[in-house]
C-alpha cells in the first residue's frame, strides 16, 4: 500500500526517495509505506496551488459544480478500497468506514450546491449616485491538515469547501492514515480537476514541525484549515498569529449526555451506546460523560452497563462482528490504562470493561465519577465512559459546562420545555435534545466553542471561512470633494 506525493496532479516521490512506514495497530506490520517529504517538497506544492489559484479562481460555478459532484462520485466508487485502508491503518470497522464514505460525499455535493451561494449584497450609500455593494473572493491557497480518526469526512470537507470558494488546496494527511487521504485525493484526480488546484503531501511524523512551519509561513498561503488535538491547535493558532493568517481550528472535546429525570430510559442508552462505542470512542463529539440527575441513575447505569458488556473488540480485518476495534496506538491504551486506574482509586466503580489488552479495549463504564479523578477533565479519546450522578438540572449545565471544551452534547428528556431550556445553556457548539453527540450533516454548521476551537465546517457558514469580504462602489467621476 505505497503512497506517493501528489503535485501538479502527478504521482511523485519525496526528495531522495525518503519514505515512513504506518505500522498495523493490532499486529504493528506495516501496512503503508508513504513517501516522507521534506520542506522543499512542501513549497513545490505550495507554487504549484499558487500557480493554479490564478486561473481556478477565475472558474465559474457551473465548472466547479460539476467537478464537485463528479469527485463525489469517485469517491463512492472507492469504497471497498476505503473500507481495506481504514481497517489497516486505524483499525476502524465495517460501519465506521462505510459511514465516512457516505458522510465524505455528502460533503462534496453539499459543496456543489452551493457553488452558486457565494454572494454579497447591496448597501446604501449617503453619496448620490453611488452604488455601494460587497462581494465575496476566494483568498488564495489554502493548508488543509486534518486527522486520522474520521479521515475520509475530513478530508472531505478540507478539500471541497475550499475548491468550492474558487481557493486552491496544499492537503497534508495525517501519517497515521496516508492511505486513506491519498484514496480520497485520488478521487478527486478521477474527477478531472485542473493540475495543482489540490496537492496531496505527506511526512514522516518526524519532520511535520519542520514542513507544517514552512508552509504556514509561505505568503502564498492564506488560511490554515486543522483538525486534530486541542494540545496542536495551539501551535497551529500561534503560529498562524505570527504570520497574521486566519485559521479555522477544530479541536477536542469532552461531549456531554445529560440525562433529566423523565428521559425515555431505553433511548438515552441506546444513544449512549452509540455515541461513546463507536470507533473506539475515538471521535472528536464522541460521548465522554453522562451526567444523569439521581433519581433514575441506578436504573440507567444498570441498563447502560449491560448493553456494553455485551460489546466485542477484536481485529476487524480478521473478526467482522466486533463491535470495538483496536485503539489508534500502545501509547493510546497505555494512557487510558492511566486514566482508568487513577478513577478506580479514587472510588468510581467499574461497571463493565476494564483495561486494555494491547490496544484491545472492551466498553467500558465508569459510575461514580468526580472532579477529583483525572478523567474528569481530561479527554480520554477512547472506550471509557463516565458517568456523573447529580441531583438536578441546574447542576447537570455546571457539571456540562464545566470543562475546558465545547463542540458537541446532547440532552434527553421528555419535558421539551426543560429539555430545551438545559440545552440552551450548555455552552457547546451543538446540541441534541433526544439524539446522540455524534451528529453530522453537511447541510448544518459544525464547529465548537472555547478550547475546542473556532470557526465552522459544513453549510454556509463555510463561506465565510474560506473568502474575503470586500467592499465596492461605483461612483460618479463628476463628483465633487470638499478639498
Amino acid at each position: 500500500m505505497d503512497t506517493l506525493l501528489y503535485i501538479d496532479n502527478e504521482a511523485r516521490g519525496a526528495t531522495d526517495n525518503e519514505t515512513f512506514a504506518r505500522r498495523s495497530p493490532v499486529t504493528g506490520e506495516v501496512v503503508t509505506q508513504g513517501a516522507a517529504a521534506k520542506s522543499e517538497d512542501a513549497l513545490a506544492a505550495i507554487d504549484s496551488a499558487q500557480r493554479a489559484f490564478v486561473t481556478w479562481s477565475q472558474t465559474g460555478p457551473g465548472q466547479r459544480r460539476v467537478l464537485l459532484m463528479r469527485a463525489a462520485d469517485e469517491i463512492e466508487k472507492r469504497t471497498e478500497d476505503f473500507v481495506v485502508a481504514m481497517k489497516g491503518e486505524v483499525g476502524a470497522g465495517e460501519l465506521w468506514a462505510r459511514f465516512n464514505v457516505m458522510l465524505a460525499a455528502n460533503v462534496f455535493r453539499e459543496a456543489a450546491a452551493m457553488t452558486t451561494q457565494i454572494q454579497g449584497r447591496t448597501i446604501p450609500s449617503d453619496k448620490p449616485g453611488t452604488l455601494s455593494m460587497t462581494v465575496r473572493q476566494p483568498v488564495g491557497v489554502i493548508l488543509s491538515i486534518v486527522p486520522w480518526n474520521g479521515p475520509i469526512v475530513l478530508a472531505a470537507r478540507a478539500i471541497a469547501y475550499p475548491l468550492m470558494c474558487g481557493n486552491t488546496v496544499v492537503f497534508r494527511a495525517s501519517e497515521t492514515s496516508p492511505k486513506t487521504h491519498a484514496l480520497v485525493a485520488e478521487a478527486v484526480y478521477a474527477a478531472e480537476f485542473p493540475a495543482g488546484t489540490l496537492n496531496f503531501v505527506t511526512n514522516d511524523p518526524k519532520d511535520a514541525p519542520e514542513v507544517i512551519e514552512t508552509m504556514i509561513a509561505h505568503p502564498a498561503v492564506r488560511r490554515v484549515n486543522f483538525t486534530g488535538s486541542t494540545n496542536v491547535g495551539r501551535i497551529i493558532g500561534e503560529k498562524c498569529g505570527r504570520h497574521l493568517k486566519r485559521c479555522i481550528l477544530e479541536l477536542g472535546d469532552k461531549s456531554p449526555m445529560v440525562v433529566l429525570r423523565d428521559a425515555d430510559i431505553d433511548g438515552a442508552v441506546n444513544a449512549t451506546i452509540f455515541g461513546a462505542f463507536l470507533y473506539q470512542g475515538q471521535i472528536c463529539m464522541s460521548t465522554e460523560r453522562v451526567i444523569v440527575e439521581e433519581p433514575i441513575a441506578d436504573a440507567f447505569v444498570e441498563k447502560l452497563a449491560a448493553r456494553a458488556a455485551q460489546l466485542q473488540a477484536g481485529d476487524p480485518r480478521t473478526q467482522a462482528a466486533c463491535a470495538l476495534g483496536p485503539v489508534v496506538s500502545q501509547g493510546a491504551a497505555d494512557r487510558l490504562n492511566a486514566l482508568l486506574d487513577d478513577a478506580v482509586a479514587k472510588g468510581a466503580e467499574l461497571r463493565s470493561g476494564g483495561h486494555a489488552d494491547h490496544t484491545l479495549m472492551s466498553a467500558t463504564v465508569l459510575d461514580g465519577v468526580t472532579s477529583k479523578m483525572r478523567i474528569y477533565s481530561e479527554e480520554a479519546f477512547g472506550p471509557i465512559l463516565q458517568v456523573i450522578r447529580v441531583k438536578d438540572a441546574d447542576e447537570a449545565v455546571h457539571v456540562a459546562n464545566d470543562t475546558e471544551y465545547g463542540l458537541s452534547s446532547a440532552v434527553f428528556g421528555t419535558d421539551m420545555t426543560r429539555a430545551l431550556d438545559v440545552a440552551m445553556r450548555i455552552q457547546t457548539g451543538s446540541v441534541h435534545i433526544n439524539g446522540a453527540t455524534v451528529a453530522n450533516e453537511a447541510q448544518a454548521p459544525y464547529g465548537g466553542t472555547k478550547a475546542s476551537g473556532w470557526g465552522r465546517f459544513d453549510s454556509q457558514a463555510v463561506i465565510e471561512e474560506f473568502t474575503e469580504l470586500k467592499w465596492l462602489t461605483i461612483e460618479q467621476p463628476t463628483q465633487q470633494y470638499p478639498l
